[in-house]
């Protein structure tokens, strides 16, 4: 296998070899590239749980880090972490992976996004059944992805505008927390922070809320001011 650590030069090592936490710092193996006429939408995408910049060759593979980044259970990630190759008789066989998550307890998993209708193509099951048993003889997960529910998506979009802890007025977290109790309502909190804070200062502490899931709410619903919000025991 190849990865790219801090220093930015190549390292050709071996799975079983290289650790968890040097994958975890290191940077993309493949090198971005635009111009114009490009079919792929690429881009770099600030994560809260990394507090860095994490890179999508695609939007579906951003969704993806999306989705991971709202994960309380993801502690890490680093996109296109390292490429696996091997000789075969037929030629040199090689595959970069889109996404390397870290879980809190541990666990690592190995993602490959691909859209749903390439799935069925058998070099793309060839390719994938291959990188699952690496995968697995290191054991790590793995994980193919190639979409979630759209409305989820929207919400978890949506709530990543209010990802960034310091754009909040933390003084308005626990009378939100306060107003909330046990369970509330997205629209009657704000009524009730009204008499504390205009709504451009609490709506937002309340959407980070969410966000970082010390606030939950039935994200398979369109999020709005009807939507029940609870609290959880994460702080």
């Amino acid at each position: 296998m190849i990865y790219r650590p801090v220093g930015g030069e190549l390292v050709e090592t071996t799975l079983e070899r290289v650790s968890v936490e040097e994958l975890m710092a290191a940077g993309p193996v493949r090198e971005f590239r635009w111009y114009k006429g490009r079919t792929f939408y690429s881009g770099w995408y600030w994560s809260a749980t990394t507090g860095g910049m994490v890179a999508y060759e695609s939007r579906l593979e951003l969704a993806r880090i999306l989705l991971a980044d709202f994960d309380s259970s993801v502690c890490g990630m680093v996109a296109q972490p390292f490429r696996i190759q091997e000789q075969t008789g037929s030629g040199l066989r090689r595959h970069v992976p889109d996404l390397l998550l870290r879980h809190h307890d541990g666990r690592v998993t190995v993602v490959d996004v691909k859209p749903g209708r390439r799935l069925a193509d058998p070099l793309v099951r060839q390719v994938f059944g291959w990188t699952a048993e690496l995968a697995g003889l290191r054991g790590w997960d793995f994980e193919t992805w190639s979409g979630a529910d759209a409305v989820l998506l929207d919400n978890v979009r949506f709530l990543a505008g209010y990802r960034r802890p310091w754009l909040i007025d933390a003084s308005l977290v626990e009378p939100i927390l306060e107003s909330v109790g046990a369970q509330g309502v997205i629209g009657e909190i704000e009524q009730v922070m009204a008499g504390v804070a205009p709504a451009e200062r609490a709506r937002p502490v309340l959407l980070h809320l969410l966000w970082s899931g010390v606030l939950r709410t039935d994200l398979s619903r369109p999020l709005g001011s009807a939507s029940p919000i609870w609290r959880t025991e994460k702080r």
